[in-house]
């Protein structure tokens, strides 16, 4: 199938090609114009129904026709000179208020099929200061923060604010919702382009050094950016058709995956395409990109494979961001690997000899060279490499004992939302710009009196922790009732969260009316909720994970002990890379843990690709072993011929999530993967598995001992005559 479908697209080249563009700029359009469409930033909507915070926010729907809005923003009003606020200033501020509550936004014209954001703030009075230092607003605007329109709107109301306000000699402060957003996106702006920059850069740095020629290092980048565009473009098209919501990171976690795996399997094409074409030089470019593609595209496969296989276990997960994360990667996944088997061996089959032009030592091969020595020294002495690599990854593996969870948002930028935030808490509760609610329903249909629920409010007021508590408000028909409370302390914090899933809401449960039972929502209570289904999600994911990966395995192995002694690899590179993570965030850095997504996301990302590798020079191993030469000799070549490909894939997988690390929201997660990519790519494929694979021989494949592999498993060199026969050779051990 993958031979048809590699000479089919080599021998339609121009074709091929052609299409692949037109999709690439039709499904870029509809990535670009609907992602924010098919995207949610409040981690709320992915609970599932049955947990509290869950139940809450459906009773404030639906009881109170109020839903969580993630851009309500907290506006700060002082006078310029810093003294009190007078009735005089309350009133302009009240006026003034009212102004802009009544003006129009009208949002830059959109491109077309955009939404236009143009609307009408609703601006709400809030609390005062005790010292009377200042006064809060609440403004909302529909439509998603991470919008670039509604980021637009923003900055237009922002600013009108505080000319309107400066002309009654007041100053202004945003914090929350969509402030927050806005003041985080222009800090890591800058950075972003410079890291984006510095990512390609290496790309293209590290392919004009390996293959000197500048064909190779900028096709696969616009190959890949041309494949990203088709993935974005299914993967928003595929949520908009099932109705499904993405989290806001999944796109730009979608780019860095095509990025890296793109580039690498270009990388392994080009390679063995190389080696092809010195091997063979009377062969034409066609039949030369068909053969190598042929000849690896089992092996990209079942790479491909393996990763769609992980990230479809999110499937499973019951936290709807782990959930939704998961098929959209693997839907990504698979288009890279469509074009893999075609695009890719289209292009190469057009360039030819000029992919790497003007580069001409190429034609011979080295015989020398680092992955020579490397090759030699582990299959000579494969035990102490093994040991070696095993003392270096149960040191770092060490790391994860006393490992926490941390669900607090680290490294926020020094922003004038945070500061005014600090603001607000010195003089006003911690969680007053947001606040929690107690919804309390009636179970049994009943009416609930305002009264009946003074004990609950007098009891949450006299909660430690707990800053103000509201006074109870009833819906139309007095079936469910309202209570706000503010906590004393930051509602992004473990300590607001151990005090809402704690003394919050036993004190509600305890002191319910008769005939009702209360729930509690809110940044902290929503957060404790998930943390609770992301350990569940946990325990369900890892093993079913790596069930699914050891079966693509053994279906492309053929044997039982090679996925055993590949699976153990990877855990182990798993375990380094999270061992690793708490020695520098949990420990290095000070901080309660390390965050609640990177077990998950680490797992999937480092064990996943990690394989890849591991695959590459497995199979190219069990190759060499086809030869009548002896196990520690095959693995010698295959380390030879295969460790550039793999160490530069590696690198430049790396890189493309090291660039994660630039944003503090993803400071972790970007650490954490750049490294487990490194010790997949560098320790894993280069040292230890070769070093087991020449420490058990051909014993590897058992309990599968014929070497009668070569011409069932790889593609011929180029056509054969009818009376060719492949030499058969057993395996020696």
């Amino acid at each position: 199938m993958i031979r048809k479908l590699t000479s089919l697209s080599t021998r339609h080249r121009w074709l091929t090609v052609v299409v692949w563009t037109v999709l690439g700029a039709a499904l870029s359009f509809v990535g670009q114009t609907m992602m924010y469409d098919v995207t949610d930033s409040q981690a709320g909507d992915f609970l599932p129904k049955k947990y509290d915070s869950a139940v809450a926010l459906r009773i404030a729907e639906d009881e109170f026709g109020a839903k969580p809005d993630p851009n309500a923003l907290t506006v700060l009003v002082a006078r310029d000179d810093g003294g009190r606020l007078t009735a005089g200033d309350q009133r302009r501020i009240a006026d003034t208020a009212a102004g802009l509550g009544r003006e129009r936004i009208v949002a830059a014209k959109p491109e077309p099929l955009m939404k236009d954001h143009s609307q009408t703030p609703r601006v709400s009075p809030g609390a005062v200061a005790p010292d009377r230092s200042f006064r809060l607003l609440t403004v909302s605007l529909d439509g998603n923060p991470q919008d670039p329109g509604l980021q637009g709107v923003y900055k237009e109301f922002r600013d009108t604010a505080k000319k309107e306000f400066a002309d009654a000699d007041m100053r202004v402060g945003f914090t929350g919702g969509i402030a927050s957003t806005v003041d985080d996106t222009e800090a890591e702006e800058s950075t972003a382009k410079v890291v984006s920059s510095l990512t390609m850069g290496l790309i293209v740095l590290l392919n004009v050094l390996v293959f000197r020629s500048l064909a190779a290092a900028f096709v696969p980048l616009i190959a890949v950016a041309l494949i990203g565009g088709v993935a974005s473009g299914a993967v928003v098209g595929a949520a908009k058709l099932f109705g499904i919501s993405l989290d806001a990171s999944t796109p730009s976690l979608i780019g860095v995956v095509l990025i890296g795996i793109g580039i690498d399997y270009f990388l392994f094409l080009m390679f063995r395409f190389r080696e092809q074409l010195r091997n063979h030089p009377e062969q034409d470019a066609r039949t030369a990109a068909a053969v190598t593609t042929g000849r690896v595209g089992g092996a990209i496969t079942s790479a491909a494979l393996t990763i769609v296989a992980a990230f479809a276990t999110l499937g499973l997960a019951s936290f709807g961001q782990f959930r939704v994360l998961g098929p959209a990667i693997a839907i990504s996944v698979l288009v890279m690997l469509l074009a893999s088997l075609t695009l890719m061996p289209a292009l190469l089959a057009i360039l030819g000899r000029g992919m790497f032009w003007p580069a001409r030592a190429w034609k011979k091969e080295r015989t020398g060279g680092f992955a020579a020595r490397l090759g030699h020294a582990v299959s000579s002495r494969p035990l102490r490499y093994a040991l070696g690599s095993l003392v270096l990854l149960g040191a770092l593996g060490a790391g994860a004992l006393g490992m926490k969870m941390s669900y607090d948002q680290q490294g926020l930028h020094e922003t004038a939302a945070v500061r005014t935030a600090e603001r607000i808490s010195r003089s006003l509760p911690a969680g007053v710009s947001d606040p929690h609610t107690v919804y309390v329903r009636s179970t049994n249909g009943g009416d609930i009196k305002a009264s009946s629920l003074t004990a609950m409010t007098r009891s949450l007021a006299e909660t430690e922790g707990v800053g103000e508590v509201g006074k109870p408000v009833l819906n139309k028909d007095r079936t469910a009732a309202r209570v706000d409370l503010f906590l004393g302390v930051k509602s992004d914090t473990q300590k607001a969260r151990d005090l809402v899933s704690g003394p919050v809401r036993e004190t509600a449960a305890r002191t319910a009316p008769e005939g009702t039972k209360a729930y509690v929502t809110g940044t902290a209570a929503v957060f404790a909720d998930i943390s609770t289904a992301v350990e569940k999600d946990l325990r369900l994911v890892f093993p079913v994970a790596a069930l699914l990966i050891a079966v693509i395995l053994f279906l492309l192995l053929r044997s039982l002990l090679a996925p055993v002694v590949l699976m153990i690899a990877v855990g182990l590179g798993f375990l380094a890379t999270l061992g690793a993570s708490t020695l520098l965030f949990q420990h290095g850095l000070d901080r309660p843990g390390v965050s609640f997504t990177l077990p998950l996301v680490l797992f999937l990302f480092v064990v996943a690709l990690g394989t890849d590798y591991n695959i590459l020079i497995t199979d190219r191993i069990r190759e060499e072993m086809a030869k009548p030469v002896t196990a520690r000799r095959a693995v010698a070549e295959a380390v030879r011929h295969t460790a550039p490909a793999i160490a530069t894939a590696g690198i430049v997988l790396a890189g493309s999530f090291a660039s994660l690390a630039a944003s503090p929201a993803t400071q972790e997660i970007g650490f954490a993967t750049g490294l487990g990519i490194l010790l997949s790519s560098l320790v894993l494929s280069l040292v230890l598995v070769p070093a087991l694979a020449a420490v058990l021989g051909r014993g590897l494949w058992w309990p599968r001992r014929s070497g009668r592999t070569q011409g069932r498993h790889h593609a011929p060199d180029g056509p054969r005559a009818p009376e060719q026969r492949q030499p058969q050779y057993q395996y020696q051990p």
